[in-house]
């Protein structure tokens, strides 16, 4: 997909701004990547080589097939850069042409996008855009394939199982990561602590049962939604009493997986799978009726898309 140029200014702003990203991290997680890079002094290599007054036309490509995302944050790194020039900052913003968007499936070779400017910022800005977008690609490119593997298997009737993420993300980046997750096909599952309950196995032993945990925290926060983490199928059994809204089954077996279905059939309550989960297995996860399957590897141990950046032409 091809959209009309323009300044990276208003491109990251416009990519981000649906996707509910507030452009303002962004930036601010853009300039503290690049002081990376520029914590020792500018960049020697690019400074020697190329003339100051040059501009060069580069793109962003696919060197492996993956899922793309991130584009809007690839912008908001050029751009930041460029508000930072200082007494070296080009008279002109760079322009910047999206050829892909977030969440399409790229082949090798695909360009995804086009920028034009000033050749010593797109060089300077080079590895740090890549860092970023890579990372987000890869993200959203693992979690394109439990959907893949999840979405068509199903207990016959039922509807398709929803792959979900979980908060094992990278320090600084969840916001984005999610957003990856989303780009990929899947869900989010809590953004932090506070816009849901999860009763996990340190809560019980502090409070001395799935049933005190839980009536701790009904009584805590009348209104939010309460999720126990079990790892029998006794605890279903006393989850399901309390009154839990969501279960997560915590390293089952496919056998228990089935029978925690079957006992919860008469509740009105959710079932989700997690632990030790893996591609492999997906079929038989898919089969057993639960309605989600959490996925921490999504986001702590995707490997990055390999994406890169050639300069064309300078001028």
């Amino acid at each position: 997909m091809t959209t009309a140029k323009t300044d990276a200014h208003a491109l990251s702003r416009s990519l981000l701004a649906p996707a509910g990203i507030d452009h303002e991290e962004v930036a601010a997680l853009a300039r503290s990547a690049l002081a990376e890079d520029l914590a020792y002094g500018p960049d020697i290599t690019t400074l020697a080589t190329i003339p100051p007054h040059a501009t060069g036309t580069a793109h962003v490509s696919a060197r492996a097939p993956g899922t793309i995302a991130g584009l809007g944050v690839a912008a908001a790194v050029v751009e930041t850069l460029w508000d930072h020039g200082g007494d070296q900052k080009p008279d002109r913003a760079p322009m910047i042409e999206p050829l892909s968007r977030d969440g399409h499936r790229v082949s090798t070779g695909d360009a995804v996008l086009r920028i034009v400017g000033p050749s010593r910022l797109l060089l300077t800005a080079e590895r740090t855009l890549l860092n970023l977008l890579s990372q987000l690609s890869g993200v959203a490119t693992e979690t394109a394939r439990w959907v893949d593997a999840m979405g068509s298997r199903s207990v016959s009737g039922a509807q398709p199982v929803v792959v979900r993420d979980t908060r094992k993300t990278v320090p600084g980046l969840r916001a984005l990561q999610k957003y990856a997750v989303r780009c990929g096909g899947a869900a989010n599952h809590r953004m932090g602590l506070g816009d849901a309950a999860l009763i996990k196995d340190n809560h019980i032993i502090a409070a001395g049962s799935i049933t005190a945990a839980f009536r701790a925290v009904r009584a805590h926060s009348p209104a939010i939604s309460i999720e126990v983490e079990c790892d029998t199928l006794a605890q279903v059994d006393e989850a399901l009493s309390a009154g839990a809204d969501l279960i997560l089954l915590d390293n089952m077996t496919i056998s228990d997986l089935h029978a925690a279905v079957e006992r919860a059939r008469p509740f009105d309550v959710a079932l989700e799978a997690s632990g030790g989960l893996t591609l492999d297995r997906a079929a038989e996860l898919a089969a057993t009726g639960v309605d989600y399957i959490a996925v921490g590897a999504l986001t702590h141990s995707a490997t990055a898309l390999d994406l890169g950046m050639d300069l064309e032409q300078v001028r």
